[in-house]
């Protein structure tokens, strides 16, 4: 009897490390956001309609997918690549807007398909 249990747990070794060996196949890929940095103008402060707004975007962004609301409404973009790595990115803010606060929002897609978002508040004056 003693025999068919030694038997028994080299045959369960076997097989427990023939499944090992193959890893498990719903391992997720590695998704890095794309991060937003360097917002100006600065969180809560006081800006005019009409003015610009930049901010740098990090080099795993889609730049053709980046997209940037104030308030709900679109803003228009320029991108451009930076020495440095990134994407420099600036905008301006709808001269429809007056005398409120207004959240900037910032949506874009990276790599591996992580999307990512980001953004600030300003006063607008009136």
């Amino acid at each position: 009897m003693k025999q068919y249990s030694c038997l028994w747990f080299f045959v369960l070794m076997m097989v427990t490390n023939t499944s090992w060996a193959y890893g498990s196949s719903s391992s997720p890929k590695a998704c890095a956001k794309p991060e937003f940095t360097n917002f100006v103008p600065a969180e809560n402060a006081e800006v005019a309609t009409g003015s610009t707004f930049s901010f740098i975007a990090s080099a795993n962004t889609f730049p053709n997918t980046i997209t940037v609301t104030v308030k709900g409404l679109p803003a228009t973009l320029k991108v451009t690549p930076r020495n440095e790595g990134g994407f420099q990115v600036s905008g301006t803010i709808p001269s429809s807007l007056k005398g409120d606060y207004a959240r900037i929002v910032i949506t874009a897609d990276g790599q591996n398909n992580c999307k990512g978002g980001g953004g600030w508040l300003v006063k607008i004056a009136e």
